[in-house]
């Protein structure tokens, strides 16, 4: 009975926790100025509460405190309304019980059934063996997108608070999770211009991919805070004087960068911490007089801090004026501090500062009672996505590839010859300009002339350029024109045209092989396909027939003797067998490592343990990064049943996370001194009589190090060089760094890869 009683208990203080996580939402959605729809938010909670009662997350919680936390999330930090609430609370009913979409339907009616749909088409679904259900997630996520833009606002709440609470999975998943984050939701974020939620996303990757390395900026940042502060206070102390002279209401925050992006510029410019100089920025935020004046208002705050401060005079960004399509609006200045570093200031009114953090969905705020948007840049990009999507992909990773190209971009402003801006994703060419403009411009492009002057298709565009494109009928798209172009549109055109043409040579092809043979008294079969592929050194049989069918190859006397020859042939000249002495020296102790070639193979049972499962495979060392003991690492499961180690940070790794989740699989190294791995250091510094010879010694003498290459350059009194050396592990890499820096004149040390 007692037994009874406490799980009683216990079930009663799980209902009193799942209530006062519900008040907590209600309270903070009647905090904002969306209407007070109190009544359908309570029904949806309800529903759901029952729908997932006994319900348990890995954590151990009650499942209906996730949907809750989401809906907090879209109401709090997405700044969303009472149907999205009301979707986020239901959003995993139907996914995860017997209800369907009529029954959400016929309860809270079709709109909010609509996006509980396309919410449970992004997370369902059964896909073939060969495709990345990722990817085929992502299409879909991306073709509700054109049916309400809350559908991929709520599933990127959805994913926030997942890795909120990531701590509690297992680690390959968590591997898996971060990096499918990192690769799709946190650039999505970007571009739909939540800014907080992209940094949060992009953080909580990093930690639990390199806690480490996250730790130890984490731990810099804290002890480098007081010093920021002091920097802070003093240059903002002249602003806040003159500000409160212009009679403005504003306040002024101190930004600090995240510690993703801090670990990642010290990875892309190879700079220690203590390097990075644009850690601390500062936002101005300021209550216009009146709407009208806002803009006016940005520039006159910037005129006064510029007369404080001298302004740096190529860093002057005027999102104002052009704002960027996924909305965002600020002026940027980089001023020069009186400790003489440069500092960045961010102006912005509140309603930009608004929509700088919580993306379109705080226009809702700015219009009477909610409602759609009119958002033309949002809906010529979701324009662009449908475009792509209608024509089918024969590879969901090469189109998830192709649409993160333009996540990623940042824009450009570009003029017709008439005088129309038009918006362009960074790296543009004229070639991307030109299939912005009409596919068949674009197809039947020659050139393109650029402020009057005559450039190739593959010319870059930059802010401000006058583009005009030449064109002729006579022209026809060439496979290299992939190659030409940076956007998502443009691309899909392409491969979809030599798609096209290619599929028509490869018929006419057939065709002019069957007549070729015919003449030649030969049968027409698979073997003579694959003999004449074979001879004109095609990869596959289709390749032969494009190639034929598009006059590049003629048939010709070389084909006719190939099929002159004996038929019946030694069997042994047909084969041949090759021992190696793959993983020889390993085994026998030996300290010295393979050459360069192919992914490695070694016995690295020695050094690598599997954390969650023990198989037996033949493991390789992926050569893209070239990972070594200490390194933070994963294995991949390959089509051979192989386990390829990577480096957690491997651009291949991170596509393979979010692509290959499944075949994802924690690997950890052991303490082993057995083996050698080839590494590269980077080193530049102040050029003068000696440097090589200090740096040698260093390696070779203190350490004991073998150098297999060292190449050093020097031009105006810098030099800088690589070294390729042998290492056991990180440790000794982090040694030979700490050593190197030691000498006088070397000023940059790190670990690349070459």
């Amino acid at each position: 009975m007692e037994e009874h009683l406490s799980l009683k208990e216990k079930e009663q203080a799980e209902e009193a926790m799942i209530q006062q996580a519900f008040q907590e939402l209600l309270n903070d959605y009647l905090g904002t100025k969306h209407r007070k729809r109190v009544e359908i938010i309570t029904k949806a909670f309800n529903f759901a509460n029952q729908a997932h009662k006994g319900i348990k997350r890995r954590s151990g919680e009650p499942y209906i405190l996730h949907p809750i936390a989401v809906a907090k999330i879209v109401c709090n930090e997405i700044g969303l309304g009472s149907t999205s609430i009301c979707a986020a609370l239901l959003h995993d009913v139907v996914e995860d019980t017997d209800y369907t979409v009529e029954d959400i339907e016929n309860i809270f009616g079709h709109k909010i059934a609509q996006i509980v749909d396309g919410l449970t088409k992004i997370s369902g679904g059964i896909f073939g063996d060969r495709a990345s259900a990722q990817a085929e997630n992502f299409k879909k996520l991306l073709l509700t997108m054109s049916d309400d833009i809350r559908v991929i606002l709520i599933k990127i709440a959805d994913r926030l608070h997942n890795m909120r609470t990531l701590g509690s999975m297992l680690p390959n998943k968590q591997y898996k999770i971060a990096g499918e984050t990192l690769y799709i939701y946190a650039p999505l974020a970007n571009r739909l211009g939540l800014n907080r939620i992209k940094t949060e996303l992009e953080n909580l990757s990093f930690k639990y991919e390199h806690p480490e390395e996250y730790a130890e900026i984490e731990k810099k940042l804290a002890a480098t805070a007081a010093e920021r502060d002091k920097v802070f206070q003093e240059f903002t102390a002249p602003i806040r004087a003159q500000l409160d002279k212009m009679g403005l209401q504003y306040h002024i925050l101190a930004r600090v960068k995240s510690i993703y992006s801090i670990w990642n510029k010290m990875q892309t410019k190879h700079v220690p911490f203590e390097e990075i100089y644009d850690i601390l920025a500062v936002r101005i935020v300021f209550k216009p007089r009146n709407m009208e004046e806002e803009l006016n208002d940005c520039f006159d705050i910037y005129v006064a801090i510029s007369k404080i401060y001298k302004p740096h005079p190529d860093r002057l960004r005027d999102w104002v004026s052009h704002p960027k399509s996924n909305g965002y609006q600020a002026l940027h200045v980089t001023l020069m501090g009186n400790n003489g570093q440069w500092i960045e200031v961010q102006i912005r009114s509140e309603r930009m500062d608004d929509v700088a953090e919580q993306g379109f969905a705080a226009h809702w705020k700015y219009k009477e009672g909610g409602g759609s948007e009119d958002e033309g840049e949002l809906e010529r990009w979701l324009h662009t996505i449908k475009e792509i999507l209608d024509d089918p992909q024969p590879d969901a990773i090469d189109f998830l590839d192709t649409i993160k190209l333009n996540l990623f971009a940042s824009e450009i402003f570009v003029f017709t010859p008439k005088g129309d801006l038009k918006t362009m994703p960074q790296d543009a060419t004229a070639l991307d300009f030109a299939f912005s403009l009409h596919t068949d411009i674009g197809t039947h492009c020659i050139g393109a002339k650029v402020n009057h002057k005559l450039v190739p298709l593959s010319h870059r565009l930059k802010s401000g350029d006058q583009v005009e494109i030449l064109t002729s009928k006579a022209q026809r798209i060439q496979p290299e024109w992939e190659a030409f172009v940076t956007t998502a549109r443009a691309k899909a055109k392409i491969t979809e045209i030599i798609r096209r043409e290619a599929k028509a040579n490869q018929k006419k092809g057939e065709d002019m092989l069957a007549e070729f043979l015919q003449k030649e008294g030969v049968r027409n079969d698979e073997s003579a396909l694959d003999r004449l592929t074979n001879l004109h050194n095609f990869h596959t049989p289709d390749e032969l027939l494009v190639a034929i069918g598009s006059g590049k190859l003629v048939l010709g006397d070389a084909d006719r003797n190939l099929f002159k020859e004996k038929q019946s042939k030694n069997w042994k000249k047909l084969l041949s067998f090759s021992f190696g002495k793959e993983n020889k020296d390993a085994k026998e102790g030996k300290d010295e490592p393979k050459p360069e070639g192919k992914a490695e193979k070694i016995d690295t049972k020695q050094i690598l343990k599997l954390t969650e499962e023990a198989i037996s495979k033949e493991y390789i060392m992926a050569e893209c990064c070239h990972p070594i003991p200490g390194d933070d690492v994963l294995g991949y499961i390959d089509e051979h049943n192989r386990v390829i180690i990577h480096k957690r940070q491997c651009p291949v790794a991170v596509k393979l996370k979010s692509s290959y989740g499944n075949r994802i699989i924690a690997t950890q190294w052991d303490t082993h001194k057995d083996l050698s791995f080839l590494v590269t250091i980077y080193v530049r510094g102040i050029d003068g009589v000696g440097v090589l010879n200090e740096v040698t010694q260093v390696i070779s003498r203190q350490l004991n190090v073998n150098i297999r290459k060292l190449n050093i350059d020097a031009m105006d009194g810098i030099f800088e060089g690589k070294i390729q050396l042998y290492v056991h592990d990180v440790d000794d890499v982090r040694t030979i760094c700490n050593n190197l820096k030691l000498v006088q004149n070397i000023k940059e040390v790190s670990r690349i890869e070459d």
